[in-house]
């Protein structure tokens, strides 16, 4: 049977989840980052806390926790890992909010799509809790910062 040049995918071309029993287990961190675009008059109902739906940051930071634990579950050939740390934080700017994600954990392989999924449900969450007060929003520029691994 010939190796295929895609890793995710056999010699016949069906999908598989990438062996990484031989690779050593290292410290690994990754940061992503996404941006929600709103109106001016948004981010002041969110610095006063005056929204109809609460904390938006609060609930933001929970749902993209809790994504970052789920990322192997919402991606297909995803390795599910074991998370040390999972932060994600937030600059409020006049007219968008930068969420930013950072995953670590010591394991076969990368944290990247842990933190990814951080950064994108956060956004997400956020867009959720601030629709009723603006419907122009927009999910913007979902990356990967950095990662990192020793």
């Amino acid at each position: 049977m010939k190796k295929s040049r895609f890793t995710h995918l056999d010699s016949r071309g069906a999908a598989r989840m990438v062996n990484v029993a031989a690779k050593p287990v290292q410290t690994r961190r990754a940061v992503a980052e996404a941006i929600l675009r709103c109106a001016p008059a948004t981010i002041r109902q969110l610095r006063k806390q005056a929204l109809p739906k609460g904390d938006a940051l609060a609930v933001a930071r929970i749902a993209g926790i809790q994504a970052a634990k789920r990322a192997s579950e919402l991606i297909p050939l995803c390795h599910p890992l074991p998370l040390h740390h999972v932060g994600v934080d937030f600059e409020v700017r006049a007219d968008r909010i930068v969420i930013r994600s950072e995953a670590s954990t010591d394991a076969r392989t990368g944290v990247e799509m842990e933190a990814l999924a951080a950064a994108s449900v956060a956004a997400l969450a956020l867009y959720d809790m601030l629709k009723s007060v603006d419907k122009k929003m927009a999910v913007e520029r979902l990356r990967l910062l950095h990662k990192t691994k020793h």
